[in-house]
């Protein structure tokens, strides 16, 4: 039995080493983008010589290529380099909820909230809490890796249960249920705003707002705390059986000090202030938050809630921190703000040749015409909503396996899916939530994630000869879990026909 195990795990080493081998050849997220768009002037000129068109299914007109290699693609190209990137509705809006975020993150506000969540969780739902933690500490950027996974083995360790199982269940909320929350993150804007970008190479009228996906990762939410659990207690923990050297790492975990109790207070007033105001704005037949015709889904509070975002986590933060005396002055606050700048600056490249590769495949019409092409081909395989669907996660959770970055898979799969699954009839909404689901599951596996080195030295520390193969032999019942449950959950939704998000449906029907 020992020896069939070993050579199990000697054969998913070598699989392992060769795909993080392939994974690290592959040119920086930033350069690849700046060679798809070499690549789509190139074809443009390709396509322009052999004539290629398309009919637009909705207007009937024949769209045909947009030739970039000529003088005047030459001419657009140079005139509206800097505006591609500075109209790219992804930077703003991050930059913006990045700006709240900092300052919640920088005075200590959601490392407390993590730290009390799990210090107040009882014995019997601790590991539900962690995982819960885990997922609502995607809110912020890399507070569930940095802080929540190593405390989790240093609770479970606390109260005699395997150190590894506790990471584990904090790494599957952090990192396997990336997409779900309870409240919006820097991702809903990001992604919103590719899909966005995508949707409008098919109809320029169209608005993919943060909160597109929101019903959808509240319910999944709890469905993913509840399987995290679930895997843990049955699957995980048992296979790993008791843990021997807990007397050498048990570490005292220090509770919320007076401060940081009184910080929260005033962080909880923040939320009562603007929680009053919301419902004074909404509650009201003429309230000042609802929208022109007096509803709910046009309300500036829907299509600004990247603002409420800065706007939310920046007052709180700002109460916390001068609650908890972390602020001495203003000064602390820009700091906070500055320095979660300086953390976008790889981001920034990133976006720069991103927003050319998007802006040259609209130009070119070739995202239109490969959309109507690609659309027409499933059209005609007539595999129904659910497979193509159930497919997309698959395709998604596959190149998730090669390539780390979230934003920088969807910006180069946004443009070619979403305007196919629009000319089907399927909306951006759909497209996007679809993608998510595939592009979370595999996380937990995937040695191009960023965090994946850290996560064997966090393991390392428990189990010092944890690797690449001890990692993935611990994660992948969550993976396969989590893709089983989530599949089960969209098929569900879809055949309920449930919103996915605030005025976010599952179709899509093209202006006349």
């Amino acid at each position: 039995m020992e020896k069939s195990v070993e050579k199990k795990r000697s054969w998913t080493d070598r699989f392992l080493n060769v795909t993080e081998k392939f994974g690290n050849a592959l040119p920086h997220p930033a350069t690849l983008f700046a060679i798809f768009a070499v690549m789509a002037i190139l074809l443009s000129g390709l396509a322009s010589l052999f004539g290629w068109q398309a009919v637009h299914p909705g207007t009937k007109e024949t769209i045909e290529v947009v030739n970039l290699l000529s003088i005047e693609g030459l001419h657009r190209i140079l005139v509206e380099m800097v505006d591609n990137f500075t109209g790219f509705a992804p930077l703003g809006i991050v930059m913006v909820a990045m700006l709240g975020i900092g300052i919640a993150e920088s005075s200590g506000l959601i490392g407390t909230l993590i730290r009390k969540l799990v210090l107040s969780a009882p014995k019997k739902m601790l590991t539900f809490v962690l995982v819960l933690a885990g997922i609502l500490s995607n809110t912020a950027s890399d507070v569930g890796y940095v802080l929540l996974i190593p405390l989790a083995g240093i609770i479970f360790v606390a109260v005699d249960r395997h150190p590894i199982a506790g990471m584990a269940a904090a790494f599957a909320g952090v990192s396997g249920g990336f997409s779900a929350n309870l409240i919006l993150g820097t991702i809903d804007p990001l992604i919103a705003g590719l899909s966005q970008e995508a949707a409008r190479i098919v109809d320029p009228t169209v608005t993919v707002n943060p909160t597109a996906n929101y019903y959808f990762m509240v319910a999944s939410t709890f469905v993913i705390a509840i399987v995290g659990t679930l895997v843990t207690d049955k699957l995980i923990e048992p296979r790993l059986g008791v843990y021997k050297d807990a007397d050498l790492h048990k570490e005292e975990i220090h509770d919320i000090t007076d401060l940081e109790r009184r910080g929260l207070r005033w962080a909880l007033y923040v939320v009562i202030f603007l929680t009053a105001i919301t419902l004074w704005g909404l509650i009201p037949e003429d309230g000042f938050f609802r929208g022109a015709d007096g509803g709910f889904l046009t309300s500036p509070l829907i299509k600004g809630v990247v603002a409420l975002l800065f706007l939310g986590a920046g007052g709180c933060g700002i109460a916390y921190g001068f609650g908890a005396k972390v602020f001495k002055n203003d000064a602390d606050i820009m700091k906070g703000m500055a320095k979660s700048m300086q953390s976008l600056a790889g981001y920034y490249v990133l976006v720069f040749f991103a927003a050319q590769f998007v802006a040259y495949f609209k130009w070119s019409n070739l995202g239109v015409i490969m959309a109507i092409k690609g659309a027409g081909a499933l059209m005609a395989a007539e595999i129904g909503m659910i497979p193509l669907m159930i497919l997309f996660v698959l395709l998604s959770a596959l190149i998730n396996m090669l390539m780390g970055s979230a934003s920088a898979k969807w910006a180069i799969m946004a443009p070619i899916f979403i305007p196919m699954f629009m000319l089907m009839g399927y909306s951006p909404e759909l497209s996007q939530v679809v993608y998510r689901i595939g592009d979370s599951v595999t996380n937990v596996i995937s040695p191009m994630m960023s965090f994946f080195a850290l996560i064997i030295a966090y393991f390392q520390k428990y189990e010092k000869n944890a690797g690449i193969g001890t990692i993935i032999a611990t994660m992948l019942p969550y993976s396969v879990a989590f893709f089983v449950v989530w599949v089960i959950v969209l098929m569900v939704w879809i055949l309920l026909g449930l919103p996915l998000g605030p005025g976010a449906g599952l179709e899509y029907s093209m202006p006349q």
